[in-house]
């Protein structure tokens, strides 16, 4: 399983074709919260279960994404935050919570 195509749709959601065929539509913003890096997982553990983050529209801007191997991409934010890196298999999984 691996995406064929990316892409930014209305700046609010990231396309993902996958080689199956199958698409996902993730929104962006649920892409920041998620952040797989080390920093933002420590972050969200350290609050407790009623905290809401605030994110600007800045944090969920995508200004690049680049491929990493053939197992994840990177997005670089607009408010420079790169250090991320979303697995196709936790690409899948966010795509189910998200049409929950």
């Amino acid at each position: 399983m691996y995406p064929v195509k990316i892409k930014v749709v209305k700046k609010k959601d990231l396309l993902i074709v996958w080689d199956d065929g199958k698409q996902d539509l993730l929104n962006l913003k649920m892409l920041r919260e998620f952040c797989p890096c080390a920093i933002c997982i420590a972050e969200r553990e350290k609050q407790n279960k009623l905290y809401i983050p605030i994110i600007t529209e800045n944090q969920f801007t995508v200004k690049s994404i680049n491929q990493v191997g053939k197992y994840a991409i990177q997005i670089v934010w607009n408010d420079g935050h790169d250090t991320g890196l979303y697995e196709y298999t936790f690409l899948k999984k966010l795509s189910g919570k998200e049409n929950r």
